[in-house]
């Protein structure tokens, strides 16, 4: 078993930063890839970054250039530097982690552990 935990979340005005970590206690040496998901009101969840432990990078196209993912310690931390934020960016972000090798990176049906999630409010 995995848990998560992310934080770093907040309220920002357009054209700030912010960055999001997630924290993996329990079995992380069985996880081969973690992502960052989004879910905003009325919206389904979407794949926002996914990185593999072949050190692939996967990113949604309306973030690239913006947002980088990074993780740290074999897979104990994972975070996403979000630049350039702007208001459709506001979403509840959360953490996921799977030990499962796919080439998808970006699916969420795909991830079995999946943290609580932190909030991100860009104004504009």
């Amino acid at each position: 078993q995995v848990q998560l935990v992310e934080s770093g979340g907040g309220s920002v005005q357009a054209g700030g930063s912010l960055r999001l970590s997630c924290a993996a206690y329990g079995q992380i040496d069985s996880l081969f890839r973690m992502g960052w998901f989004r879910q905003a009101p009325g919206k389904e969840r979407e794949g926002v970054a996914g990185i593999g432990s072949d050190g692939r990078a996967s990113y949604a196209d309306s973030v690239k250039g913006r947002f980088t993912i990074s993780e740290a310690n074999d897979k104990a931390f994972l975070y996403l530097q979000m630049n350039s934020l702007k208001p459709e960016d506001t979403a509840t972000y959360s953490c996921a982690a799977d030990p499962r090798w796919s080439s998808e990176l970006l699916q969420s049906y795909q991830y079995k552990y999946w943290g609580q999630g932190t909030q991100v409010t860009v104004s504009s």
